[in-house]
């Protein structure tokens, strides 16, 4: 049978604070743009983690909309995030005390992702499964009538 999978790996990297890394110019256009980025993934994940919180109501999970459109970032994402998928997150600390702000909003960052569920399934061709499900059941339609 046909199966399907895809695999998404991104680094986000780059989050540093504008006044800590001196840039000026495009380079500074670019690190608010990744920001910008990062802060709606940042929306989308609390999103879903409120989404999956135990507890929850069905009430509450229907009025909490996670803002995928909010950037590309997250609209690419989609899939990986709340979908059919098995997501890892993998959070890179300093032990600097210089970076004791940025550690300490990457293991939030971290926690809240931590608290999203995926139910993922394997993906298999509709067409592919049904041929399949109709062999296996002409074999033991065959075993019944051999025996």
């Amino acid at each position: 049978t046909d199966k399907v999978s895809k695999i998404s790996l991104v680094d986000l990297a780059g989050s540093e604070r504008a006044s800590g890394t001196g840039a000026t110019g495009g380079r500074l256009k670019e690190g608010a743009a990744i920001n910008k980025s990062l802060s709606a993934l940042g929306n989308c994940i609390s999103a879903l983690a409120d989404h999956h919180e135990v507890g929850a109501t069905k009430k509450d999970k229907g009025k909490n909309f996670i803002p995928y459109r909010d950037s590309v970032l997250t609209w690419l994402l989609k899939e990986s995030l709340g979908g059919n998928a098995k997501t890892i997150m993998i959070a890179a600390l300093s032990p600097a005390d210089i970076n004791y702000e940025e550690t300490l909003s990457t293991l939030r960052y971290a926690d809240r992702a931590k608290q999203i569920v995926n139910a993922a399934v394997v993906n298999e061709d509709p067409n592919e499964k049904m041929i399949r499900e109709l062999k296996e059941e002409v074999e033991r339609l065959r075993a019944l009538t051999a025996g």
